[in-house]
């Protein structure tokens, strides 16, 4: 299996101060992961906010060393394909859930309260 990871298991997964970093790095081991755009978005632009505080070129860089060893996946599914998110705050986790389902995956998120069929919790 496959897992398409969300925002904040990327984030959890290479910052070594995350509250969940070491949940994360254990579950992860041995695990075939992916990221999209939409992750990979999201990662430059939490760790570049005030929360880390990572200069651009230095965001990119943790991130550019980390995806040369997990899969691409491309946002190939339309905002309107698969099931509909349950509430507006939900709509990114849901096409991320779609994405992976899409794809034969699963979505690795660290959202306990994630229903979609394609969500892996990570505990």
């Amino acid at each position: 299996m496959t897992y398409l990871l969300d925002v904040s298991t990327i984030i959890a997964l290479l910052w070594q101060t995350h509250a969940d970093h070491a949940k994360v790095s254990a579950w992860a081991k041995g695990k075939k992961l992916a990221v999209c755009p939409i992750t990979e978005l999201g990662f430059i632009r939490v760790s570049t906010s005030k929360a880390f505080n990572l200069q651009m070129a230095d965001a990119r860089k943790l991130l550019e060393d980390f995806i040369g060893s997990v899969e691409f996946v491309s946002d190939d599914l339309r905002a309107l394909e698969g099931a509909a998110a349950p509430t507006s705050a939900k709509t990114t986790d849901w096409y991320l859930a779609n994405l992976a389902q899409k794809h034969g995956m699963q979505w690795a998120t660290l959202d306990q309260s994630a229903k979609h069929p394609a969500a892996a919790l990570i505990a």
